[in-house]
């Protein structure tokens, strides 16, 4: 996928923002990832509108940005790439049930310290972080950041997961815990197929 239209086409399956950053890459469950929607700093704004990061509003003032300072756009784009391989070395760590680096845990607070840095605090039902009025390049990655933290701090690890079909991350929202697939689907019913065709195989040499 090297087009804006690849990037609308990824699912969206992480159940949290930052999960589906990381799915920005896909490929096979082990081993390095095949596919990238992340190509240029203008497929990162429009991931972040299509994944509700940004407003629309918010997307096109950062188009028109970058297009203002390319050098700034590409740093901002850099930087994605960074934080984007930091948080898949942490959650891919969490779902296999061990620590992240004390390193790479640096690293994401300094990244929180910095989205907090340029957040606001906005009133609804409750009191948020909201990046209303940051209008710098950086600015698709903070509630990204601010995600990961959160689910970190907040949620339960133990529903975080790689599903068994690619290398999709998840958070597991069912009852019972029990979500193998990052969609039922795609992953879900490819892996029905094989196991209906294995058994049609057994049973025709039966």
């Amino acid at each position: 996928m090297e087009t804006l239209a690849g990037v609308t086409r990824m699912r969206l399956v992480g159940g949290n923002l930052a999960l589906d950053f990381i799915n920005t890459r896909a490929g096979p469950p082990v081993g390095p990832p095949d596919d990238d929607v992340l190509t240029g700093y203008p497929e990162l704004v429009a991931w972040g509108a299509y994944a509700g990061a940004l407003s629309e509003p918010e997307a096109e003032a950062l188009r028109r940005l970058s297009l203002d300072d390319p050098g700034g756009a590409h740093a901002a784009f850099t930087r994605s790439l960074r934080i984007r391989d930091d948080l898949d070395e942490v959650f891919r760590t969490v779902a296999a049930g061990q620590s992240p680096s004390t390193s790479v845990l640096a690293r994401l607070r300094d990244d929180e310290a910095d989205a907090l840095g340029h957040a606001r605090l906005d009133r609804g039902s409750t009191f948020r972080w909201t990046w209303q009025d940051d209008q710098t390049l950086a600015r698709p990655l903070r509630p990204v950041v601010h995600a990961a933290v959160q689910l970190l701090t907040t949620g339960a690890l133990d529903r975080i997961k790689g599903c068994g079909g690619c290398r999709f991350l998840f958070n597991d929202e069912s009852k019972n815990r029990s979500r193998r697939w990052c969609s039922m689907d795609d992953c879900g019913t490819s892996e029905k197929i094989r196991r209906y065709v294995a058994a049609r195989r057994t049973r025709a040499t039966g």
